[in-house]
């Protein structure tokens, strides 16, 4: 359930669980030092134009939807002597937006409903980098807030409407602004060999616990 408001009719969503996303970035930074602050990830990733053919799968704890293996366990693949840590740097962001498509294809295949945009927030979303590659990966608008904090936002919302301080949900949808949007530029062959080789990356991962 979504949620439920008063005597109204309970709301339902699909809910897809990544196992590792931001923490990934406080990985590169706490263990690997590679970083001082998060905010440097995209000065780092900015250094190269591409990730040098570098994938990233975080299963650090076992990957979470679409997959549910817990025996599975984080890899990096596709390494050469000409990768640099900016390719590392890339290869980390695009790691979250590689996870929140294969999350919307199962989405999109179970609810046989098809996503129009994709609105975002949190952390992440001022990460330009990374808003650009979802938006590529996925091939749909990505939509950033002005609010960018949605989860507390809504439990705001919600405690407003109990008390009588928003008269309804109109009103909050009259509330919502965007901030910004970033729209797909990458051309289709290109967008299908990075998912190909990032879901051949993933298999690497799989059973690495017996």
């Amino acid at each position: 359930m979504g949620y439920k408001i008063g005597g109204q009719a309970a709301v339902y969503a699909l809910e897809g669980s990544v196992a590792i996303t931001g923490a990934l970035v406080q990985w590169l930074r706490d263990n690997l030092n590679i970083i001082e602050k998060s905010s440097d990830i995209e000065t780092l990733a900015l250094t190269v134009d591409d990730n040098g053919g570098v994938y990233f799968v975080p299963a650090f704890s076992g990957l979470f939807a679409p997959y549910w293996k817990d025996n599975a366990r984080g890899v990096i693949a596709g390494l050469t002597r000409y990768v640099n840590k900016g390719h590392i740097a890339r290869a980390v962001l695009e790691a979250t937006a590689f996870q929140v498509r294969e999350v919307v294809d199962a989405m999109q295949r179970d609810s046989g409903i098809e996503l129009e945009n994709l609105s975002t927030d949190g952390g992440m979303v001022v990460n330009q980098i990374l808003m650009q590659f979802q938006a590529d990966i996925l091939n749909k608008p990505v939509v950033r807030p002005v609010v960018q904090e949605t989860t507390a936002l809504g439990a705001a919302y919600a405690a407003g409407l109990a008390v009588g301080y928003f008269r309804d949900l109109d009103e909050l949808r009259e509330n919502w602004a965007e901030d910004h949007r970033w729209n797909p530029a990458m051309e289709d062959a290109v967008r299908e060999r990075f998912y190909r080789n990032w879901k051949k990356a993933v298999t690497r991962t799989f059973d690495w616990e017996e």
